[in-house]
């Protein structure tokens, strides 16, 4: 009797086990798991031999779709570090200014003066030259962030300064007369050749890499020979059979040829002074050939980069607007004269402190200066990207 209870008891611990097993194991074991569509998953059921099983596919960020913006009309712009764009917290706060004040554009940095490029490319040949410096890690997201807030998003790229490609190129490098070395500039940084056509394809590819992410404009800075430095002992192995102008006129049609057929639209950065001179300043630099190849071309019209006398103003950083006015009215006049219309211009103004202050009337003053010229868009300038607020109109 004893015997046959035991049995019983031991059969009944059985089937009870194995029923626990099948009600609470497996089912957490080959369990289907729902989550919310908002969480972004995606679940398939798939079927085995006899069982039903389920393949749950990690979480993966939403494609950002590239979408770009017409060019606005009239463009007000500021410029945008690449450490400023690289941390939420600071490009918010200017992201927040464009959008309470009359500005409708930025300016942010695809490459800087040390050959540094702003976030990782998509292109992986570019690679190289990437990971040092502040570095974007969401330029993509965050360009796509600007095109939902209607902002005009313009990339720049500084050209033949470039250090960091020196390094790896000193082929191509502006060169010593002296013992053909590398040359530099008082500040120590090295650049490249004009002519150096190897170059050109870099610049041709991180230009259409940029537009690939989302930018509206490509705006091409240092675009001409060196300025400053020990000028008695410098050689240009690539371009010595051309004079400075036609050596960079030929960059200037290469990039037409190159970059606009992508749809993206180009832009040059030029000395103040070209808007007066008619001279390549020996840098290269001439108002008219810029016109003919970029859709705008915006002459950096900063009073304090003036020399004293200038046009009969002692200290012109004292006279913002008129070197303003005077600046841009010579530059329409002859855009005119080259049958080119004068709204291809816009000039990048002046919004930091160099050998004055800059408030509130001196950055309005240039501004409308600009109005005063017959023109109708601007860009203003602070590399330290404190602008002033109080000089701007609110937005409509």
């Amino acid at each position: 009797m004893r015997r046959a209870l035991k049995t019983v008891l031991m059969g009944g611990i059985f089937i009870t086990g194995v029923f626990s097993v099948f009600y609470f194991l497996v089912p957490i074991l080959f369990s289907v798991t729902y989550r919310s569509s908002h969480e972004g998953d995606v679940l398939n059921g798939v079927k085995g031999a006899g069982t039903t099983e389920s393949l749950l596919i990690p979480l993966i960020p939403p494609e950002i779709i590239v979408t770009h913006l017409s060019t606005p009309e009239p463009l007000r712009a500021v410029y945008m570090t690449a450490c400023y764009a690289s941390q939420s917290s600071l490009r918010s706060q200017l992201v927040k200014m464009i959008e309470k004040t009359e500005l409708n554009a930025v300016v942010i940095d695809i490459k800087d003066y040390t050959g540094t490029i702003s976030y990782e490319p998509s292109d992986k040949t570019l690679n190289g030259n990437w990971g040092a410096g502040c570095q974007v890690n969401d330029m993509k997201a965050f360009v796509a962030e600007l095109h939902e807030k209607g902002i005009y998003t313009i990339g720049r790229l500084t050209v033949f300064q470039d250090p960091t490609y020196t390094k790896v190129h000193p082929e191509l490098a502006v060169k010593r007369a002296s013992d053909g070395g590398v040359w530099k500039d008082h500040k120590g940084l090295s650049f490249i050749d004009v002519s150096a056509t190897p170059y050109w394809d870099y610049v041709v590819a991180l230009a259409l890499d940029a537009y690939a992410q989302g930018f509206d404009e490509i705006n091409f800075d240092y675009i001409r020979f060196p300025s400053d430095g020990n000028m008695r002992d410098i050689a240009y192995p690539w371009s010595k059979n051309l004079t400075k102008r036609q050596a960079l006129e030929n960059f200037f049609a290469y990039l037409e040829e190159k970059v606009k057929p992508s749809g993206a639209v180009i832009s040059a950065d030029l000395f103040g002074m070209t808007a007066t001179n008619t001279d390549d300043l020996n840098i290269g630099q001439v108002l008219e050939p810029a016109l003919r190849h970029f859709d705008y071309v915006a002459p950096m019209v900063y009073p304090s980069h003036y020399p004293p006398n200038y046009n009969g103003w002692k200290d012109p950083n004292q006279h913002a607007y008129d070197v303003v006015h005077y600046s841009m009215s010579r530059a329409v006049s002859r855009a005119m004269v080259a049958s080119t219309t004068p709204l291809k211009l816009r000039p990048w103004l002046q919004d930091f402190d160099y050998g004055g202050t800059y408030g509130a009337k001196e950055v309005r003053d240039q501004i409308q200066a600009t109005y005063d010229a017959g023109l109708t868009s601007w860009m203003l300038w602070d590399p330290s990207n404190k602008y002033t607020p109080s000089a701007l109109h609110p937005a409509e």
